[in-house]
């Protein structure tokens, strides 16, 4: 009697404290919009599409980029100028802080959470990190051997986590693809593919963690690794596209990091043209090419495929072209403002929001009817990065 009495007047006291308490919120439809001129993040919520609030501090922004940790509620965000901060979105504070590299242009997450690596330009490498704490638990210089006999330190692109502690990467002045394992953090084990092309710029992981693609920027063609088999090996992918062509001036590198894979299907930006090209991930051969409004730099599935939306390189920036994934062809074009840099999907695929830098703001977008549902203020926008990508590989 006396047990029931006191689980009573406990359960009653916990219910009287919470009525006095805020809400508790989820995570799910948190986001954050990097806003370059003011070195800040805008934090947003993807469901109401409003602006919740800034994080201060972040240094240059430039060339920023996202990931989130597993609970999606805290995030890492890595600068042009090196450093690596670690955020609490949802309470929109710093929460740690390291110089870690003098030019940096993006970072993963480890499958499990526990590591956080950076892809350096300066110096060449990587660093990994305690994803808690911030204390670096490894140092991989990216280094090979130049044409004249000395040793370099290579620019890294296309950083990507795969299942298990492994991250694979691209050396951009090398012509390599390495994967370092990381399940002993203090001796990293690095398997590494020579020769794979001239200059990787950039690469993605399929949704899967099957497939690794980097894009060449000092050939035709693509470099392909099928992460499942017993010994993976480099492939060239397209290795005849626009050959015999006169390329185009190139206005902005391409970036493959906004995969689009639909159905069996990838989109990939053809690097100097206009066009998209349409891969089979079956046999990686081309089987279309849509011709587009410029140079494409972000080519991406909405979550459900049945989309691909495009932005472009100047002269055409201004600019958002939507392709139907079934007949191939493109079915809208829209200018949400001046100079798009960068788009990201709702996590069911209703809305796109497009950032506009040289127009400050952000554009919300119905993707059935191609409506404006909201616009929001952000000082010259870059890139858009909801907590969706928490739980999904290679974002």
């Amino acid at each position: 009697m006396r047990r029931r009495a006191f689980m009573a007047a406990a359960s009653g006291l916990a219910l009287s404290s919470c009525g006095n308490l805020p809400a508790p919120r989820g995570t799910g439809d948190l986001g954050v919009v990097v806003a370059r001129a003011s070195g800040q993040l805008a934090v947003v919520d993807t469901t109401e599409r409003r602006l919740l609030g800034r994080i201060d501090g972040l240094g240059d922004l430039s060339h920023a980029s996202v990931v989130y940790a597993r609970d999606g509620a805290s995030a890492y965000v890595f600068g042009r100028d090196g450093a690596m901060t670690h955020v609490d979105v949802a309470r929109q504070r710093i929460l740690a802080r390291v110089q870690q590299a003098g030019n940096s242009i993006g970072g993963a997450i480890s499958q499990d959470g526990r590591l956080v690596a950076a892809q350096n330009y300066t110096p060449g490498g990587v660093k990994v990190f305690d994803a808690r704490t911030l204390a670096q638990v490894a140092d991989i210089p990216a280094t090979y051997i130049a044409a004249d006999g000395s040793t370099q330190r290579s620019r890294v692109v296309g950083l990507a986590d795969l299942p298990g502690s492994r991250f694979i990467f691209s050396l951009f002045d090398a012509g390599e693809i390495w994967i370092a394992d990381l399940s002993d953090a203090k001796q990293p084990r690095i398997t590494k593919f020579a020769g794979v092309g001239r200059q990787p710029y950039d690469a993605l992981v399929t949704p899967d963690g099957r497939h690794y693609i980097a894009g060449l920027f000092g050939q035709d063609g693509l470099a392909h690794i099928d992460l499942w088999e017993r010994e993976p090996r480099v492939r060239r992918i397209l290795p005849g596209y626009g050959r015999g062509e006169t390329p185009l001036p190139v206005y902005k590198m391409p970036h493959l990091r906004g995969w689009a894979v639909a159905g069996r299907e990838a989109w990939l930006p053809a690097i100097g043209r206009h066009e998209v090209l349409v891969v089979d991930t079956l046999t990686w051969q081309e089987v279309a090419r849509v011709p587009v409004a410029g140079q494409p730099v972000f080519v991406m599935a909405r979550p459900d495929g049945r989309q691909v939306w495009v932005n472009f390189a100047v002269p055409d920036y201004d600019n958002v072209q939507v392709i139907d994934t079934v007949t191939k062809q493109v079915v809208r074009t829209l200018q949400p403002g001046k100079a798009v840099l960068h788009m990201e999907f709702t996590p069911r695929g209703e809305a796109v929001w497009i950032s506009s830098r040289d127009a400050d703001r952000v554009t919300v977008v119905d993707t059935a009817s191609f409506a404006t549902l909201a616009q929001l203020p952000v000082p010259q926008p870059s890139g858009i990065f909801f907590s969706a990508r928490a739980g999904r590989i290679g974002l």
